[in-house]
């Protein structure tokens, strides 16, 4: 088993940004000439998240909407208690999307539905920089 890994940094404006980082991952996958691998894309932070969907005007909206009603910005958290950063619903955010996804790179393509792209997700309550890492095994 041979690893290589990748990263990039992605500027966010927080407040639930997302970010399409399809080809941002394909070029660091495409760059190496594989053929089949097994890709995975992971973002270092616990108040941000990487998962794939359809990178659309409606679901940009819909996400964070859907985000809102199961951990709501103005909710009391016990985070923000201790550490008094306001962002406690980020970190609750980021948990729940998760903080990495898995793509099959078969005969030198990325294994990506039709409509499916790579976002990353920035839910803290500020600008960030955010470092991506793409690791590809094979």
């Amino acid at each position: 088993m041979t690893v290589i890994n990748g990263k990039f940094t992605v500027n966010t404006k927080g407040n639930t940004d997302i970010v399409d980082i399809t080809r941002l991952v394909e070029h660091t996958v495409y760059s190496n000439s594989l053929q089949n691998a097994v890709v995975h894309v992971y973002v270092a932070g616990s108040t941000v998240s990487v998962t794939n969907i359809e990178f659309e005007p409606g679901l940009l909206v819909d996400l964070p909407e859907a985000l809102e009603k199961i951990a709501p910005v103005e909710m009391e958290y016990h985070h923000d208690a201790t550490w008094h950063d306001g962002n406690g619903y980020a970190h609750v955010r980021a948990s729940i999307v998760g903080n990495s996804t898995m793509i099959p790179l078969i005969d030198g393509a990325l294994q990506l539905g039709h409509w499916q792209q790579i976002v990353l997700v920035d839910f803290d309550n500020k600008p960030r920089t955010r470092t991506v890492y793409v690791q590809i095994v094979y």
